[in-house]
């Protein structure tokens, strides 16, 4: 994913777990909140991906993340620009086909209303 399209910032991943909305599903989380007036320069939404020590070993938890961000990938032209959002993978991410992923994916996006 291109650096433009990425969250890496401490205090952004901060005012998200803080302010940001979750929408919860059995393979994902999404926390979602709307960009700083400051980081509106670009016309983009940006995007984290997470998997805590619960998901599994490193290899389980690279395999999660690759996932998500490939679910994310086809969609970033749909996504309603000036969002951070964080997806952050279940435990039982790292063994779900990525169609499946990518649903959860979408599912979430459009109860955020993040989806054009």
């Amino acid at each position: 994913m291109a650096r433009r399209y990425r969250l890496y910032r401490k205090s952004d991943f901060a005012r998200l777990r803080h302010n940001g909305r979750r929408f919860v599903h059995p393979l994902v989380v999404l926390i979602a909140c709307p960009q700083d007036t400051a980081d509106r320069l670009s016309p983009n939404s940006r995007f984290a991906f997470s998997a805590s020590k619960r998901v599994g070993n490193a290899v389980c938890r690279n395999r999660a993340k690759r996932l998500m961000r490939e679910a994310v990938r086809p969609h970033l032209a749909q996504i309603q620009p000036h969002w951070d959002c964080l997806f952050v993978a279940r435990p039982n991410t790292p063994q779900a086909h990525l169609t499946d992923i990518e649903a959860a994916v979408v599912q979430l996006l459009k109860r955020a209303q993040l989806l054009h």
